[in-house]
């Protein structure tokens, strides 16, 4: 078993990364204690992963990087110094350029080097650059089922883009991470919807860097659902010719493990996706007045994060993609 390294275990998708390493036929998940405040309760006949104080020298293959964007900037130049290669699941590395991570986190990157290095690790459009890679950045939640929903009709050029594409995103609380927050309390949450960074999601710059879009063609508005996990995106577009989308999903994930796509006429929905590494996809359009609607899901936790990050790992080190997934 190789063992490899996780920071940020005690977070939503860090704990979720190590229950899936947990069953990984080929690795061993160490976690490893970066901060005081990391959680450390557990039952007196505890056998769960081995525990390390966090140093860059620890001589794993591989760090899983559980952590907020600034935590990352900070670990991976030494981690990487050290030989370990990364797979960074927050959104430090993400956005490709230092003028979009200025205007979307509000503040400059200090690696523009290792922003520029990066590989963006969603396979199903990028898995060649992925293989063997030593800095992969880990997409966002929203991004992931954005993408993989409309980038093979974009690339098909079955939208027309002059009319505009409306992605209307549902999540549930645990993608806002596990540190307390007025906003995510029970009481805010419960029986109630809302929306949320209108016009100024951080994700929305992935989306577009992914699928070629320009920000005036696309609206974007997540909302939050009062339910642990899952997210499902609603996208609205007008199609440009006879291309029926379901048979160009078809055809784009034929040899993908993780996207299904539904017949026509049916739709997923959050529980067919909970605790799997799956994407669904519904579609249904109407040729006489070019409408179409594309219903996508994914569990925000497991192909949103923790999920696509071993995804990223089996190719970074040369494993079958679906190991320890399927």
């Amino acid at each position: 078993m190789i063992p490899v390294g996780v920071v940020g275990f005690s977070g939503y998708s860090g704990a979720e990364l190590v229950t899936i390493l947990s069953r990984h036929p080929q690795v061993e998940p160490v976690l490893l204690e970066h901060r005081e405040a990391e959680d450390r309760a557990r039952p007196l006949n505890y056998e769960g992963p081995r525990r390390l104080p966090y140093s860059p020298d620890t001589g794993l293959p591989l760090v899983f990087l559980a952590t907020p964007p600034e935590v990352s900037i900070e670990l991976t130049p030494a981690l990487l110094n050290a030989g370990s290669k990364v797979v960074d699941l927050s959104g430090a590395f993400r956005l490709g350029t230092v003028e979009n991570y200025q205007r979307w986190y509000k503040t400059a990157h200090p690696r523009p080097d290792l922003l520029a290095e990066a590989a963006y690790g969603l396979p199903e459009f990028n898995r060649a650059a992925i293989q063997g890679k030593r800095l992969i950045s880990n997409p966002g939640c929203y991004p992931t089922a954005a993408n993989l929903a409309l980038k093979p009709l974009l690339d098909a050029s079955a939208i027309d883009r002059t009319a505009g594409i409306v992605c209307d995103a549902k999540s549930g609380v645990s993608g806002a991470g596990r540190k307390p927050s007025l906003k995510t309390s029970f009481c805010e949450v419960t029986e109630n919807f809302s929306a949320y960074a209108v016009l100024e999601h951080r994700h929305v710059p992935e989306i577009l860097r992914i699928s070629g879009l320009e920000e005036a063609e696309l609206s974007f508005t997540a909302q939050l659902l009062p339910i642990e996990r899952g997210i499902l995106e609603t996208i609205y577009f007008r199609t440009l010719n006879d291309h029926n989308p379901l048979e160009i999903y078809l055809q784009r994930f034929l040899n993908d493990h993780f996207v299904r796509i539904y017949p026509a006429g049916r739709f997923p929905d959050v529980r067919a996706v909970a605790r799997t590494n799956f994407c669904d996809i519904g579609v249904q359009f109407d040729p006489k007045t070019r409408r179409g609607v594309v219903i996508v899901a994914i569990d925000n936790l497991v192909k949103g994060a923790a999920g696509m990050a071993v995804q990223n790992m089996n190719l970074a080190l040369g494993f079958s993609e679906t190991a320890g997934l399927l």
